[in-house]
């Protein structure tokens, strides 16, 4: 009996999937949805934690004792940890209700994920569907550098069921916080099936139709023996690029029940990428500009788009970036540092603008674009500069 029970909410959860989906699909005007998103947030753009205005961007519901046990939390911290406690507390409230109405964020911090020390969860229903990350787990340099950001990752049930627009206003507060996104992938359904199924697409893909600008993306293949829930990889991770065509309605209903639903969802990543917000506002172009075949597909699904092509960054020109933020970061700290610290101390504060504010980029680094410079810097800068624990006012007092 348990089963039965079991694969009937199944079936159930699977339907309720699928209309949440074609509705959103009705509402937006594009048969490209987001199914997942991850992005990064630095420190030092989230503004900063003020108690007596979290009214204004938190949930209503028993607003008094969420604030009290989210300050209790906060006091029970090291003094170095307080600020992104809070803050990151606050991207959560921000982020829910981007979201909608059903979304909350749990009132304990959890341990957490992906080399982030802690995590505030994201609810709906009382079960978690994403995270916002703080703190580091380690002193290494590398995670000192993470140790100033707040990390938010939006699990697919997220996406689903989010309220219409929800993508729009994630995109909204990305931009405002100069956030960068880690990860967005972009789903496209064929719910009757796709002409041909899945072995069309090995097919086309053995004839050089996936083929993108050129390039023959690697391929892997999972439950082919099977013969359901089958899935196809074209593209890596490491590229930054990759899709994964799969039997949905296998995953959703079960193999048994034999739906027709397949599912082509593109996964683009940040490694040697970088990730506009624009991605967010417009899944349907940024689907069709990774490759033609892409775009072929997208047609088929009745969905006419402008390809908005994402660059590749080459490996070696990352380290060089990487390498030239190293040498003026040491530049600074070893000649410059001093001077800086004078000027910052004696100057007015429209003096002290005035003087670092519209200058040209040093020569070595003038090449690079703002979106190289971003990560590269303040990972440079990470090295050989161990961060001081409080505000920077405090610390510079």
């Amino acid at each position: 009996m348990t089963k039965v029970k079991d694969k009937t909410a199944l079936v159930l959860d699977g339907n309720v999937v699928k209309v949440r989906l074609m509705a959103e699909r009705q509402a937006s005007n594009s048969m490209v949805h987001i199914d997942w998103l991850r992005f990064t947030v630095r420190l030092r753009n989230a503004p900063p934690f003020l108690t007596d205005k979290r009214a204004e961007s938190t949930n209503i519901w028993d607003e008094g004792y969420r604030l009290n046990k989210l300050l209790s939390l906060i006091n029970e911290l090291p003094d170095h940890e307080r600020d992104a406690c809070g803050q990151g507390a606050d991207l959560a409230d921000r982020v829910c209700m981007a979201l909608g109405f059903e979304f909350n964020r749990g009132t304990e911090a959890l341990k957490g994920h992906d080399f982030y020390k802690r995590r505030w969860p994201i609810q709906r229903n009382g079960a978690e569907v994403g995270w916002v990350g703080f703190g580091a787990a380690s002193d290494s340099p590398k995670q000192r550098a993470q140790a100033e950001s707040l990390h938010v990752n939006l699990y697919g049930v997220a996406c689903t069921f989010a309220e219409h627009g929800w993508a729009e206003r994630m995109a909204r507060i990305i931009d405002e916080l100069q956030g960068k996104i880690t990860r967005a992938d972009l789903a496209l359904d064929f719910f009757d099936g796709f002409s041909g199924g899945i072995e069309r697409v090995l097919e086309e893909y053995r004839a050089g139709l996936c083929d993108s600008y050129g390039h023959t993306p690697a391929l892997r293949d999972i439950n082919w023996a099977k013969g359901c829930s089958r899935s196809l990889y074209l593209g890596s991770k490491d590229a930054g690029k990759e899709t994964n065509i799969y039997e949905k309605g296998d995953q959703l209903f079960g193999e048994k029940v034999g739906s027709k639903w397949l599912r082509f969802e593109l996964r683009y990543g940040n490694k040697v990428r970088v990730l506009d917000t624009d991605l967010l506002r417009r899944p349907s172009d940024f689907f069709a500009g990774a490759s033609d075949w892409h775009a072929a597909v997208l047609r088929e699904a009745g969905d006419v788009a402008a390809a908005e092509y994402i660059a590749y960054t080459p490996k070696p020109a990352l380290m060089h970036v990487k390498a030239e933020c190293t040498r003026n970061a040491l530049h600074l700290l070893n000649n410059a540092a001093p001077s800086i610290a004078l000027a910052f101390k004696y100057l007015t504060e429209e003096q002290f603008l005035e003087l670092v504010t519209d200058k040209k980029k040093p020569k070595r680094l003038s090449s690079f674009s703002h979106a190289d410079l971003s990560e590269a810097y303040s990972a440079a800068f990470a090295q050989f500069v161990v961060p001081r624990s409080g505000p920077v006012a405090q610390s510079l007092q």
